[in-house]
């Protein structure tokens, strides 16, 4: 039986995987590749169902266009005919401002994803850029962006060398890390607490992490940075910093911290104020200490607020850039995704609410809006690749209400889902297994330094075109070059754009079966390490680079050329947080919740991964729902909207907080397996016209919610 070496693309992980392959093209087995030197044969549910994934019967296998009210297959040729029809007919009539293109969480997984998502943004010439780096990353970039002058300078914990790890806000042995690719995260806090280190989570739910730790301590959703306001004024008050690095802004940041003791911060956040301060004490104390935050704080009011204090806990303590802290990766290619210049955000603001641009884009919080506002600028047009924004945008079910009122909309998406059965044209990239394989965003946040490429394990079926071909074409045509301009013309300007100065010398030796595959030839050789394709063939397993190492001077971008930790936008925005400054209220507050076999809402049709625990439910504190004399089933309000959801009681959650997964509400989808267990859209609950302030990130955590019987 033929055996095929892979990557796992569905989670951030980057597990090697090992396929066994029956005759029918089809996967038979998936176990974790034991001779990849990062992940060492460690696969997790996810992984183990690729193969169901990669053959889901219900992904679309030929273009789809709608016409009156009905889906028709098409050719390539008719497809992108009436893509090139709907595009230019609204850029005419509108301008180019009129068209809003959304890149979905599943392009930073794929090598065509990211090597033409800025051509095609460029080409489209749009102020009205989103993804879904504003619904769960964005505050870690500007945070990043203020404190270091770039806004990609993102540390990840230094796992297999610390001796003591404080997580917030983050699940990974369910989610198995996020913005840090750490294959077996689970076996990593294992060792780190068999060599005698300390594992401590603080979570406003006893998660599966949490059940692992050394400590777990409640806190309440939405107060990150209070708490950690607290271990910052400790580190300061009792002169716990270390030297290390060169910083600028401690008087002001030692003035700003003052009114935020462990004792003023306990009563909102709800961790004991002596804990706060030990909290600062063990991590000035130990040998190697590294703070870690994910999702649940870049997804609520003050995620960027938090988020600037996890890195300044990490500088004051002298663990920021250092072996056993967090470090920042040096991965194998050339890192184009960095300007060199110093990070600036609000260089247009939206045109409704006059939100500020970050990194180019503007918050998918605002799409609603602009679709639904009329005037000059107005959205009528929407390019969607791989992103399902009924489910996974803030306030979801008003933004699918308002698809059906645009001009046009295309969608690059292997499933006709809730977004895309509003679109007027579907683009089926082919299968996972049909496509080459390189992570190059998830390499730049791994917890050693690694690399690795899968090429496709089967060919494309005649007439069949890859994501790369899909997305050039429509790159093309977005830049007014029709539905036949050639992509290989496309791929040598994106080609000639990496290579500068050394495309004559190096453009000959390039070698690939596709552009993504020559422009990553290009990047490897031009990278830190000049590796190649044709080595990383060589090496199908992968190849170790090593230990992370100390790098923050070469990326340091802030005017002063140090570490600013004190930015002055960041610490106007401590008022906001002042004035929020309280005892709960009584009200209950949702959260979001991981889930160990389920991935945002695209892993909902394979079989294997249903059912069990991979449920919708409501969990709930059982004093809660004594209290509120709740049965099953509870009616949750918010600002937002209401739904109606089977209750799980747990003492697992804190009192006064619920939580529920997102991703579900699939009913009337054509996705069997994901129709069969539809759950509810708990972005029905988020309220798009909350944001945090400096990052335009939606908030899903900390949302106020009322429950009542059915």
């Amino acid at each position: 039986m033929p055996t095929a070496l892979r990557t796992c693309p569905i989670c951030d992980a980057v597990c090697g995987l090992r396929l066994e392959l029956d005759g029918d093209r089809r996967v038979s087995s998936v176990r974790g590749d034991p001779d990849d030197p990062f992940s060492r044969g460690y696969v997790c549910p996810k992984g183990a169902s690729l193969g169901q994934l990669d053959a889901d019967p219900d992904r679309l296998r030929t273009p789809m266009i709608r016409k009156d009210g009905s889906w028709l297959s098409a050719t390539w040729e008719e497809a992108f005919e009436a893509v090139d029809r709907g595009l230019k007919g609204v850029i005419e009539r509108h301008g180019r401002d009129a068209v809003a293109v959304y890149f979905g969480n599943p392009t930073f997984h794929t090598m065509a994803g990211f090597m033409y998502r800025m051509p095609l943004t460029q080409s489209l010439g749009t102020r009205n850029v989103y993804s879904a780096s504003t619904i769960d990353q964005m505050p870690k970039h500007v945070a990043c962006g203020h404190l270091f002058g770039d806004p990609f300078a993102i540390a990840v914990p230094d796992l297999d060398r610390t001796s003591y790890l404080l997580v917030l806000g983050a699940n990974p042995v369910e989610s198995h890390g996020s913005l840090c690719a750490a294959p077996d995260f689970p076996g990593r806090l294992r060792a780190l607490r068999e060599r005698g280190g300390k594992l401590v989570v603080v979570d406003p739910r006893r998660t599966r992490t949490a059940a692992v730790a050394d400590e777990h301590l409640f806190i309440r959703p939405g107060t990150d940075a209070l708490l950690l306001l607290g271990i910052v004024h400790t580190l300061l008050a009792e002169e716990l910093t270390a030297d290390g690095l060169e910083v600028a802004g401690l008087d002001e940041l030692r003035e700003h911290v003052a009114g935020f003791s462990p004792q003023t911060v306990s009563p909102a956040c709800g961790v004991p104020a002596g804990d706060i301060a030990r909290l600062a004490r063990e991590l000035a104390a130990a040998p190697a200490a590294a703070v870690y935050s994910r999702v649940g704080t870049c997804t609520a009011e003050f995620g960027t607020l938090a988020n600037w204090l996890v890195d300044v806990v990490n500088v004051l303590t002298g663990n920021y850039d250092r072996p056993g802290g967090v470090m920042i990766p040096t991965p194998a290619i050339l890192e184009i995704f960095r300007s060199g210049q110093p990070f600036v955000s609000g260089q247009w603001r939206s045109r409704v609410r006059g939100l500020p641009e970050v990194l180019g884009e503007l918050p998918v919080s605002i799409l609603a809006d602009e679709i639904e506002t009329p005037g000059e600028g107005q959205v009528r047009a929407l390019v969607t690749v791989a992103g399902n924004l009924a489910l996974s945008a803030p306030n979801g079910p008003r933004l699918e209400r308002a698809l059906p009122g645009l001009d046009f909309m295309v969608s690059i998406d292997p499933y006709l889902n809730e977004t895309t059965r509003h679109a007027d044209v579907i683009l089926p990239p082919p299968r996972i297994l049909q496509s080459p394989h390189y992570d190059f965003l998830l390499l730049t946040v791994a917890v050693r330094d690694y690399t690795r490429f899968s090429p496709a394990v089967h060919p494309l079926d005649p007439g069949q075109l890859s994501e790369a071909e899909i997305l050039a074409r429509l790159t093309l045509i977005a830049a007014g070059q029709g539905p036949d301009a050639d992509p290989a013309a496309l791929d040598e300007a994106i080609l000639g754009q990496v290579l500068g100065d050394r495309a004559a010398e190096l453009r000959p030796g390039l070698t690939g079966d596709s552009g993504p595959e020559l422009m990553l030839d290009a990047l490897l050789k031009l990278g830190p390490y000049e590796l190649s394709l044709e080595k990383l063939r060589a090496h199908p397993h992968g190849l170790d680079l090593g230990p992370l190492r100390p790098r923050l001077k070469e990326l340091i971008r802030t005017p002063s050329g140090r570490v600013e930790l004190a930015p002055p936008a960041i610490l106007a925005d401590l008022a906001r947080l002042r004035a929020r400054q309280a005892a709960p209220d009584g009200k209950l507050t949702l959260i979001g919740r991981r889930q160990l076999r389920s991935n945002n809402s695209w892993l909902h049709n394979v079989p294997a991964l249903a059912g069990g625990s991979n449920r919708c439910t409501l969990h709930i504190h059982p004093d809660d729902a004594a209290r509120l004399g709740l049965g099953d089933e509870a009616i949750v309000r918010s600002a937002a909207g209401e739904l109606v959801v089977p209750l799980e009681r747990t003492d697992a959650i804190m009192p006064g907080v619920v939580s529920l997964p997102h991703g579900w509400g699939h009913a009337g989808t054509p996705q069997r397996v994901a129709a069969r267990h539809p759950g509810v859209n708990a972005n029905t609950l988020t309220d798009d016209a909350v944001v945090d302030e400096l990052s335009g990130n939606a908030v899903f955590n900390g949302v106020p919610v009322e429950l009542s019987a059915p």
